[in-house]
């Protein structure tokens, strides 16, 4: 695993910069947050939200040169943090490798003093039925869904027990047991389903050690280069929010009240927040056609 300190700025997914319907009551500056990937979409989005306040963040994430396809590496994702008014430490590393998250929140706990939140943000998606899957993307979305949220947190744990408020927060669905979703599309079910079961039991299981625990999944598709990416994506994107709803929510859940065990949504997190109008967040399509999320 690599750092670096230098990079050139780049804009989140290139999108346009709209006013924000949530007003914040708290701020996560000085807090230490350690995410997984965060290079480009919705985990740049909440990074960026967190370092307007002047929080530290640190992304391990793959990207440590260009993608043909996907805009903007660990190192532009840290300069943008930096100014948006953060710090960051950007980590070329890979959340299937122990060594490499090991790595992370040992040079987390040495450049900051510790960890205060762990941000379980990468994730693989493929939507194939099981005829269809191939294995080697199964194996893929268990590792870094399943297996790469599970080791992040458990290795962050010492350093998370030792922070005065401590919080996993994962980007994964409720558990909705509906045979629906498994139907439709069963080997990526399972694996978001598999971070959402980590979040229960971790919530359960840190319940006395001032840890809270929680997941947050938007009602609507986010607008992302990944999903822009995939057939029929460019069209799909255009009944979609853009990510800047997640990072409020992302951000209301961190500053709030600590409670754990939770499968927020975006829309139900900021309208508790006080949000009455989430016309803001989208990109021009009335709000009655936007395209719901899965699992809801």
């Amino acid at each position: 695993m690599t750092s670096s300190n230098g990079a050139s700025s780049a804009s989140t997914e290139g999108q346009t910069q709209r006013t924000s319907p949530y007003v914040a009551t708290a701020s996560l500056k000085g807090k230490t947050i350690l995410m997984s990937g965060g290079s480009r979409g919705i985990g740049l989005a909440i990074a960026t939200r967190a370092a307007r306040d002047g929080a530290n963040i640190v992304l391990m994430a793959k990207t440590g040169d260009p993608h043909p396809k996907l805009e903007g590496t660990v190192f532009t994702a840290a300069e943008q943090l930096v100014e948006a008014g953060g710090q960051a430490l950007p980590l070329v590393g890979d959340v299937r490798n122990d060594d490499d998250v090991a790595a992370a929140v040992a040079a987390a706990v040495e450049r900051f003093g510790g960890i205060d939140v762990v941000v379980n943000n990468a994730s693989a998606i493929d939507l194939s039925r099981t005829d269809a899957v191939d294995m080697k993307r199964y194996d893929l979305m268990q590792d870094i869904n399943v297996r790469g949220t599970f080791l992040l947190s458990k290795l962050a744990l010492p350093a998370l027990r030792e922070s005065s408020h401590g919080h996993i927060l994962t980007l994964s669905p409720p558990l909705n047991l509906d045979p629906k979703w498994a139907g439709m599309h069963l080997a990526y079910t399972m694996a978001k389903y598999g971070m959402s079961l980590t979040t229960l039991g971790l919530a359960e299981e840190l319940k006395n050690d001032g840890v809270s625990v929680n997941s947050l999944w938007p009602c609507t598709l986010i607008d992302t280069a990944a999903i822009r990416n995939m057939p029929g994506g460019q069209q799909m994107v255009r009944a979609a929010r853009g990510p800047e709803i997640m990072a409020d929510a992302a951000h209301a859940v961190l500053t709030g009240s600590g409670s754990t065990g939770n499968f927020y949504t975006d829309e139900e997190v900021l309208r508790s927040a006080g949000v009455l109008d989430f016309t803001p967040y989208s990109l021009g399509a009335p709000e009655d056609r936007l395209v719901p999320d899965i699992f809801l």
